[in-house]
């Protein structure tokens, strides 16, 4: 069995679906990728058990059906390395397939294609379309704030909800918090909450290139599948109850801040240099249109700035993790922002001045 496919078309679905090839697993058939070739369109599928990723090619013509399976990371090496635009010439031959480009000649050893595991299909109980877009906005808004390797399972993703006509994704790690939503012309049947893993969420977010075309959500009982015209992304669920993250977000209170983003970032960034590399703290000290931010180390150095803001609360004085802050800077796009305090021992609720569906929430700490 013989197809010959353009390097570039091949090398771009290879791209899409190298996140799924596992490097290292005890289970060999993992760093695979699967090609099953059916008339004119080529399916390429990799997977690491958690998740599955799905890319497609369309041939000039129709060719004879195949199935194979083929080594993802050196197949992907081999394609990087040609010439743009030379056709691969791929053939095989029981376990061996040839790769031939030009004077190049590879062959690579191939596993059965019956023992290339799938991600079961379920009936799905919610389908939701938006636009890639919309779908990047609101991971990109909140993705930050997903925990890494905590004991706490169900924050190593992101919770996905489903309500009336509004989507909404949210991320915490205990200390900080990320809520966006996006309104949508039609109502969801029935309520859906679901928690997206860590993964998952990357790999989709680097999917997310084209943004007026169509991306199609079916959740199912245990897992989500999201489809486009380019790829599919089939991902497990975590099992776990996500924090109620209406009780999370904080009364507005009366202490209101009004600055530019750039001019705090920029600040930011310049005092932490000095803070304590454990806890990454620096402190908020507030006066009438003041804000001065300070930093100091064990080794009895320290960074002080002040700059002028809307600010006509009480004066106080709060500690904070300096790159939950910066994280969140860093993802607003507008250049006004609100920070409303309550007291010194809640959390701080950050608001855009022209995105009110995106909230941020940040405890303070002890310094």
């Amino acid at each position: 069995m013989t197809v010959t496919i353009n390097r570039d078309d091949l090398l771009s679905a290879l791209q899409q679906v190298i996140g799924a090839v596992e490097r290292r697993s005890t289970f060999p058939i993992l760093a695979y990728v699967l090609l099953v070739l059916e008339g004119d369109l080529l399916a390429i599928t990799a997977t690491d058990s958690e998740i599955e990723l799905q890319a497609y090619v369309t041939l000039p013509m129709a060719q004879e059906n195949m199935t194979m399976t083929l080594p993802g990371r050196k197949l992907f090496d081999i394609c990087k390395a040609l010439p743009e635009g030379v056709a691969i010439k791929i053939a095989q031959d029981q376990q061996r397939v040839t790769l031939t480009a030009g004077r190049s000649r590879f062959t690579l050893t191939s596993l059965d294609a019956e023992n290339f595991p799938t991600l079961d299909s379920e009936q799905a109980t919610t389908e939701c379309v938006m636009t890639e877009g919309q779908l990047r906005f609101l991971i990109e808004r909140t993705q930050f704030a997903m925990a890494q390797q905590d004991v706490r399972y169900y924050l190593n993703g992101m919770l996905f909800e489903f309500s009336g006509n509004k989507f909404t994704t949210v991320a915490t790690d205990g200390h900080r918090l990320a809520v966006a939503h996006q309104g949508l012309s039609y109502a969801a049947q029935e309520p859906v909450k679901l928690i997206v893993p860590r993964k998952g969420i990357q790999e989709l977010y680097r999917l997310l290139n084209s943004p007026e075309e169509t991306v199609t959500i079916q959740m199912e009982q245990n897992h989500i599948r999201f489809i486009s015209d380019n790829f599919v992304l089939a991902s497990k669920l975590i099992d776990g109850r996500f924090p109620d993250y209406n009780r999370v977000l904080p009364r507005a209170g009366e202490n209101i801040i009004i600055c530019n983003k750039n001019e705090l970032k920029q600040i930011l960034t310049r005092v932490s240099i000095l803070s304590n590399e454990k806890n990454r703290g620096v402190r908020f000290e507030l006066s009438e249109n003041s804000l001065r931010v300070n930093a100091n180390n064990p080794e009895q150095e320290q960074a002080e700035e002040e700059i002028s803001i809307e600010y006509s609360g009480q004066i106080l004085s709060l500690g904070f993790n300096v790159t939950y802050l910066i994280d969140i800077l860093s993802v607003i796009e507008d250049d006004v922002l609100k920070i409303y305090i309550h007291d010194v021992n809640s959390g701080v609720l950050i608001e855009e001045n022209n995105h009110p569906e995106c909230l941020y929430v940040v405890m303070p700490m002890r310094l």
